[in-house]
């Protein structure tokens, strides 16, 4: 007792100090953090001394009829039997800009589904728009509520001009509960953007430009349906970062994707003697044999239909019909060998895009829409029923930047907010990492005299 009434005052003082440690650390983020956040901590508070209360409303305990250790061993024969114990799940509060994140243990008769059923009466207690469960590992979930619908506050994005850490991955912005949202891009051949003019479509890849263009593993080619020349359009400020560039010229389209045919066609000849794989995927790209991305925007400019009897349309429509089957074959065949097409058009409906294109395209996003149709058209038959996440609804101007696409690993669709990139920035980065731009062509002839092979020659449209 004289021991303990010795070094109480001491560990009194520790106490207090690691106290007022947490105390002030606490104040000093609560001071820093913008003023969503700073509501979503005071939300988080309430949260946790709350959750005890409205975990027991909400049918999410479960009553232990044994005894517990301690219980069985000061319990008397004589005596009452040890009340059963109410058992709450553990619990931890992470609050960011748009609400609170919350993991939270099950129990046995409180899994995922009990905690799914009672997302509505969490929403409500919390004053949350929306709660979500998802699982979160072995005897975990993860239960997100958000404040503030993530899909109506606009977003910008400042590109750090640093190389992307896996070039697999397009970060295309947040989820309806504010969670990033990625698609993978190995063995992707092909990607789809739908939407009506000024809904986001070129902004999202202008986004994916600016992530992409600090490595060297990347050269982007871009033929654009807007513009006549590469001083106009939305690409103007990212044109230095590309080893190519054509504007609505059928014909300069045209020697462009039979120029990256070749490329595909001599790939696919050396891919094997050179990467020791039948798949470039399975190594990756590099500088030597870079990931080339054909961004091909108003897309329908170069594929459409001409009719007329006379010289000029039937030229146009021999063009036309070239184009489509060009970009079939990058589209079909492209993808081993590391060429993926980004197709932009404002509906992809037979008309405009040929389905033997479209179809083989395994990524699809969709801003908004004004019919059903082209909804269907852009994501496929399923999103009929899925009416609450259909491009349809995204008309509004709140909507302005917000895609829906389907997600690996979940049912039905994502609606995704994508962030807005300064025409500053874009052009900042284009600058900046101009250097690096090469000609995939001669990056493969490098590589094939380093191998001691030699060099396939090239085609007069590629020299």
């Amino acid at each position: 007792m004289e021991a303990v009434t010795k070094y109480a005052p001491d560990a009194l003082l520790v106490a207090i100090v690691l106290v007022g440690v947490w105390l002030l650390v606490t104040v000093v983020r609560y001071v820093r953090a913008d003023r969503g956040t700073r509501v979503s901590m005071r939300q988080a508070v309430r949260v946790r001394w709350g959750w005890v209360r409205l975990a027991r409303m909400a049918g999410l305990t479960v009553t232990d009829k044994t005894p517990g250790l301690l219980a069985q061993i000061t319990a008397s024969k004589d005596g009452p039997a040890p009340a059963p114990r109410v058992l709450t799940p553990r619990i931890k509060v992470t609050p960011d800009r748009f609400g609170v994140i919350v993991r939270a243990r099950t129990l046995p008769q409180v899994g995922l589904e009990e905690y799914q059923k009672s997302a509505r009466f969490l929403a409500d207690a919390w004053r949350c728009t929306r709660v979500s469960v998802l699982p979160d590992g072995p005897g975990r979930v993860l239960i997100r509520g958000v404040r503030s619908d993530p899909l109506t506050t606009p977003t910008t994005h400042r590109p750090t001009g640093c190389p992307p850490a896996d070039l697999t991955r397009w970060e295309l912005g947040i989820d309806e509960y504010a969670a990033k949202v990625c698609v993978s891009l190995a063995n992707v051949p092909g990607v789809t953007v739908a939407g009506v003019p000024g809904a986001g479509k070129t902004s999202g890849v202008n986004k994916f430009v600016c992530d992409f263009a600090p490595s060297p593993a990347v050269q982007i080619a871009t033929a654009d349906g807007k513009v006549s020349r590469a001083s106009e359009g939305d690409y103007a400020d990212l044109v230095k970062r590309m080893f190519a560039f054509c504007g609505d010229d059928l014909d300069e389209a045209n020697a462009l994707f039979k120029r990256l045919v070749e490329l595909r066609k001599r790939r696919s000849a050396t891919i094997r003697d050179v990467l020791g794989v039948k798949n470039m995927w399975h190594v990756g790209p590099s500088p030597q044999w870079p990931l080339t991305v054909l961004i091909i925007d108003e897309a329908h400019t170069f594929f459409r239909e001409y009719k007329g009897s006379d010289a000029e349309p039937k030229r146009l429509a021999a063009l036309t019909a070239e184009n489509a089957r060009l970009v079939e074959d990058l589209v079909k065949k492209g993808r081993s060998v590391g060429i993926l097409v980004i197709l932009i058009s404002q509906k992809t409906t037979g008309d405009a895009l040929p389905t033997f294109i479209r179809d083989v395209c395994p990524v699809g996003l969709s801003f908004a829409q004004k019919t059903v149709e082209a909804a269907v058209a852009a994501l496929g038959d399923d999103i009929r029923n899925w009416p609450d996440a259909s491009p349809v609804t995204l008309q509004d101007p709140a909507y302005v930047g917000v895609a829906v696409m389907a997600t690996q690993g979940r049912p039905g669709y994502t609606r995704i907010r994508t962030p807005y990139v300064a025409d500053a920035d874009a052009a900042r980065v284009a600058e900046d990492t101009s250097h690096l731009t090469a000609d995939p062509d001669l990056c493969l002839d490098t590589l094939l005299r380093s191998t001691g092979r030699t060099a396939m020659p090239l085609s007069p449209l590629t020299k």
